[in-house]
């Protein structure tokens, strides 16, 4: 696109479809964008560590018994070549990425995506009241807060609550585990 922008400039599109980011910035060719989005989120994905504890932690939430999923505006593709992820990926029961729904976030619909395959891998009907969403951006809340569900700020930076009215707010992989140790 001929701009360049920095991480912190372009840290409030993050969580957002790359098309939907492309509209934002007025880009023409959709695909162009998309395309050099992901190439770039791909380039940059050697930088890329997990959290102290995460592994861990989601290990310990997976053999609690408790259905767990991601629910993300980024693409399958981005997914599959996310070698972070790729390290505790096994540890999630489900996966609703961006057009896997008609909307995707910052709509509700992954949300209740999420609750109908979450019932269906339980046996039984899953009610919003027994889901929490964790996530690090104002779309996270909004898609969360469209369905109902409680939101749990993921704010491993330190930013502080960054005007999401989050019911809950962790730092760290064992704040975490004190707030699900709580729901």
């Amino acid at each position: 696109m001929g701009l360049e922008k920095s991480y912190d400039e372009l840290y409030p599109y993050f969580g957002i479809p790359s098309a939907v980011v492309a509209e934002m910035f007025a880009y023409e060719d959709l695909q162009k964008f998309g395309h050099e989005w992901e190439k770039n989120f791909l380039g940059f994905s050697n930088l890329m560590v997990a959290f102290e504890g995460v592994p861990q932690m989601l290990a310990d939430v997976k053999s609690a018994g408790i259905v767990t999923g991601i629910v993300t505006s980024r693409s399958h593709h981005e997914i599959e070549h996310d070698r972070i992820l790729h390290e505790f990926i096994d540890k999630f029961d489900l996966i609703i990425c961006a057009g896997d729904t008609e909307r995707p976030k910052p709509y509700p619909d992954p949300m209740f995506k999420f609750i109908e395959l979450a019932s269906e891998k339980a046996g039984r009907k899953v009610s919003k009241e027994e889901c929490v969403y964790l996530g690090d951006t104002k779309h996270d809340w909004e898609s969360a807060h469209g369905a109902d569900i409680d939101f749990c700020l993921a704010d491993w930076r330190g930013r502080g609550l960054q005007g999401i009215d989050a019911q809950h707010r962790f730092t760290s992989a064992d704040e975490l585990r004190q707030i699900l140790d709580i729901l």
